[in-house]
């Protein structure tokens, strides 16, 4: 690589050419794209648990399915809270020069709260088939979901990662 293809201090280009600084606010607008996103269905999804105590029926469900239903009630606020926190985050340092290491933080908050909510999603679905079918076939389909959540969230993008990477290397 020649002197002038190299960034300030030394280092190779990203693939874009623009500075830490630029580099921050792109992914922090990024993020916020997604995190919008996410935070919109856990509100809805949330929203929806904690009419159900309220509900008629809800005297009726079994033990088991009242407990699934407190452990998907608490993955829901446990969800909520992680994916609300980049913005927590944001608001606390602010103007402190902190936005790379904000923008790292509040990735991670996302990466914890999307893996939380694959956990509710699965908790949700296991208490809504429950009630539904009456059966154990309702435990096969919420693992069917699940293996489905992971493959579209996690591996497909891992996927990615690695094919890139090796092609860059090439």
């Amino acid at each position: 690589m020649t002197d002038d293809m190299r960034r300030p201090g030394g280092t190779a280009p990203r693939g874009r050419d623009e500075s830490p600084k630029e580099r921050a606010d792109r992914r922090w607008a990024e993020l916020l794209q997604e995190v919008r996103v996410a935070q919109t269905g856990v509100q809805i999804l949330f929203g929806f648990l904690l009419t159900v105590v309220f509900q008629p029926r809800f005297g009726e469900l079994s033990d088991t399915d009242t407990n699934i239903y407190l452990a998907t009630v608490v993955l829901g606020a446990v969800t909520t809270g992680a994916l609300i926190a980049p913005v927590s985050f944001h608001r606390m340092v602010t103007g402190r020069r902190l936005k790379p290491q904000m923008v790292e933080w509040a990735s991670r908050l996302t990466f914890v709260g999307l893996v939380f909510l694959l956990c509710t999603m699965a908790s949700a679905l296991l208490l809504i088939l429950r009630v539904a079918l009456h059966n154990a076939i309702a435990l096969w389909i919420v693992a069917g979901l699940v293996l489905w959540f992971v493959l579209c969230w996690f591996v497909l993008p891992a996927w990615a990662r690695r094919d890139s990477a090796r092609a860059a290397t090439d």
